[in-house]
């Protein structure tokens, strides 16, 4: 690309606007053709939801600590046997083990740390609901006394 046409192309850009700043956001549900969910939104979650995510990460968690090193035995069999003939595959193989244990460990502790999360809020937030209902219903009847208060 020559120098002049690079100035051509940077005026043209600069006479369209296009380097304004766009910020991407959720529409207003006043805007045409908005797709929102309302005025709480569509992001909800729930009780089973919550209870779904905590079961998966413990399944996942089980599964992996059970079979996630199968092949740990033979593989350091094999790369012990490998570098003893002096093949540098032995080497190779055991890096790759290594870094499998490494990654495996942490996966674990992933599963293990959602799954308590999970079970930790879910006991320390289990009355929640009576009380946020409670709450709701408190402050709808303070509204009401102060619409009461302005008719007077």
């Amino acid at each position: 690309m020559a120098w002049d046409e690079w100035e051509r192309l940077k005026s043209t850009a600069a006479d369209q606007g296009s380097t304004r700043m766009q910020l991407n956001r959720v529409p207003d549900e006043r805007e045409e053709g908005a797709a929102g969910g309302g005025a709480n939104g569509d992001l909800t979650v729930d009780h089973q939801d919550l209870v779904a995510v905590g079961n998966s990460a413990f399944k996942l968690f089980e599964g992996l600590g059970n079979h996630g090193r199968d092949a740990w035995s033979s593989s350091q069999t094999a790369a012990k046997d490998l570098t003893t003939q002096e093949f540098e595959l032995g080497g190779a193989l055991h890096v790759v083990q290594d870094r499998w244990e490494k990654s495996l460990k942490t996966l674990l502790d992933a599963c293990a740390h959602i799954s308590n999360h999970m079970d930790f809020t879910q006991n320390a937030h289990a009355g929640d609901e009576y009380h946020i209902a409670s709450t709701v219903s408190s402050i709808a009847t303070l509204d009401q006394g102060f619409d009461e208060g302005v008719k007077r």
